[in-house]
């Protein structure tokens, strides 16, 4: 390619990355204005559904049910806002080093009592020696949150196992998380990281892919494999910078 085409080129990936990060910075914006108002009409909702917690004629109890209809889709709405707002906050990320089993060990003492009352079994091969990595603890911990949870939502209703599995690789260190759930079909593996799309009643889609950016700002990837009636693995793998690796 000749010179004067590179240039060209240049001059246009960088105009629509700044036409892109102007219309995340917008979107972000317009997410806080529309929380504002949605958050006061939940809570005169609230104040309006004190009026009726007796209610005993028919009108009433109408009254009451339109209510908490109200509120449940301000509740579905400012959900669904905080999830944007999450999605796009994740390209730029302060990265310092730290513990992938450490982190992933929080994760699941968060859900294990979960897990224990649906009888799922959660394994754990954690390598002692996984050398450490740059991360972000908090952003890491809420991607880390969507996967675990994911994967149990996904043997809900039956006994099964997830398998959590740290590892090294070639190019760093990995996690798996194995689950014996239900799987996805073809199609839904294909787009379950495109934001907003879900096969969950009032999902808001960008839970999966906001976990993916999170990995990608952390120099990561992931990966995911399923079967339909076997489970899915997820894997995740991260890049041990060289100062960070274990000496020999």
């Amino acid at each position: 390619m000749r010179d004067p085409e590179i240039l060209k080129l240049t001059k246009s990936l960088e105009y629509y990355r700044k036409m892109y990060a102007e219309l995340a910075q917008l979107a972000g914006e317009l997410a806080h204005e529309i929380k504002n108002p949605l958050s006061i009409i939940h809570m005169n909702m609230d104040m309006l559904a004190e009026d009726f917690t007796e209610a005993t004629n028919r009108r009433d109890r109408r009254t009451q049910t339109t209510i908490e209809t109200v509120k449940d889709q301000c509740l579905r709405l400012e959900n669904l806002l905080n999830d944007f707002l999450r999605f796009s906050k994740q390209s730029q990320i302060n990265l310092i080093p730290g513990d992938l089993n450490a982190q992933i060990e929080r994760v699941l003492a968060l859900y294990l009592p979960q897990a224990e009352q649906s009888g799922i079994t959660v394994l754990r091969y954690l390598d002692p020696d996984l050398p450490m990595i740059l991360l972000s603890s908090e952003s890491l911990q809420a991607a880390l949150v969507n996967l675990v949870k994911n994967s149990l939502e996904a043997m809900d209703g039956k006994r099964g196992e997830l398998t959590v599995r740290t590892r090294t690789t070639l190019n760093g260190v990995a996690l798996d998380l194995i689950d014996t759930g239900s799987g996805m079909d073809q199609q839904t593996a294909l787009n379950m990281f495109e934001p907003f799309y879900t096969t969950k009643q009032g999902g808001s889609g960008l839970g999966l892919p906001t976990a993916r950016k999170i990995i990608e700002a952390h120099g990561g990837r992931i990966d995911v494999q399923s079967s339909e009636g076997q489970g899915t693995q997820f894997t995740l793998e991260f890049p041990v910078p060289p100062r960070l690796a274990p000496a020999e």
